[in-house]
């Protein structure tokens, strides 16, 4: 018993490993100029998509150039606004300074 199902088992195999090889052959026939073709469409596909990519990516670096440009030139106004109240706070503090220290110099003189 254990005999013959061991080769009813051995058989089964074969025919499944035959019938594998059977496939590959008949797929390898098939998809060869099947592939070849398809990765001629896939990279030219991807040169386009890289190709779409670049222009637009040249078009948004000229938007974002403008956009920083402008924040360039709102900073510089923000400086100038800033260096005018620093030269501002600084002659306040001076003359803030100058007459207190003229103050005590008086009075110690006296």
């Amino acid at each position: 018993m254990v005999a013959r199902k061991k080769a009813k088992v051995a058989k089964r195999k074969t025919k499944v490993t035959k019938r594998k090889a059977k496939k590959k052959v008949a797929k390898k026939k098939v998809t060869t100029t099947r592939r070849r073709a398809a990765k001629k469409k896939a990279t030219k596909k991807k040169t386009k998509r890289k190709a779409k990519k670049k222009v637009a990516k040249k078009k948004t670096t000229k938007k974002k150039a403008k956009r920083k440009a402008k924040k360039k030139v709102a900073k510089k106004k923000t400086t100038k606004k800033k260096a005018k109240r620093k030269a501002k706070k600084k002659v306040a503090k001076k003359k803030k300074t100058t007459k207190k220290k003229a103050k005590r110099k008086v009075k110690r003189r006296r």
